[in-house]
């Protein structure tokens, strides 16, 4: 029996979507793509508020200045801030999605079926933070989507998308790894996305396994007859 298609409480994903398409993946892009505009606006609050402090009546427009450019600086935060908001990246049993944009919205898409290989990497401060880079190749002309920054969870919404890709997913659980769009993005512990490949891990005693289970394979000498 096959699960009804998922649809996305987030009107704004709705009118992308085809009726029967359901959504692997839907997120917004990892907050650290906003991090530098919010700790900008924190720093420079510290010098406004001193040189308000400290400067005499006779100079008070140095100060009218600098809380005028910092109001400045508060703007642009919260415009990057209402832009990270409203950009999405989705995956479906389809395609890929990333709609960006405020003033003008656009919107990148690849059929899955034109995805011939996909890689992502993690800088360092990535791996400290949880993010990472997609690389999406295809066959043919170039697709609209090729790269998309600042994935959140790269470990799992990568084997969420592979698992979809080659098929053989469990159908009797929900392999879906949604966001504000439709759900929880955070897995019970445990959880794992990649049911197309399954993995199970010996038990520690069980007597079939050695401590150096992972060295060379010792072959047997083969016996004279």
């Amino acid at each position: 029996m096959s699960r009804a298609p998922r649809r996305p409480e987030h009107r704004g994903l709705r009118r992308y979507l085809l009726d029967d398409e359901r959504i692997v993946i839907a997120m917004h892009q990892h907050w650290g793509k906003v991090a530098e505009p919010v700790a900008t606006t924190l720093a420079t609050l510290v010098p406004v508020v001193w040189l308000d402090t400290a400067m005499p009546l006779h100079a008070r427009v140095v100060a009218n200045l600098a809380w005028w450019a910092w109001f400045a600086v508060v703007g642009r935060m919260t415009w990057r801030l209402l832009q990270w908001r409203h950009d999405w990246f989705v995956a479906t049993d389809r395609r890929l999605i990333l709609t960006y944009g405020m003033l003008t919205h656009k919107v990148a898409m690849m059929p899955l079926m034109k995805v011939t290989d996909m890689s992502y990497s993690r800088s360092p401060m990535g791996r400290l933070l949880g993010y990472g880079r997609f690389l999406m190749e295809s066959a043919g002309q170039e697709q609209a989507l090729r790269k998309v920054s600042w994935v959140p969870h790269p470990d799992r919404t990568y084997r969420a998308i592979c698992a979809e890709m080659f098929g053989g997913a469990d159908e009797t659980q929900d392999d879906t790894l949604v966001d504000e769009a439709g759900g929880d993005l955070t897995a019970l512990p445990g959880a794992d996305y990649s049911r197309a490949m399954p993995v199970r891990a010996p038990h520690e005693r069980d007597p079939r396994i050695g401590r150096a289970d992972t060295g060379p394979i010792r072959v047997q000498p083969r016996r004279r007859s």
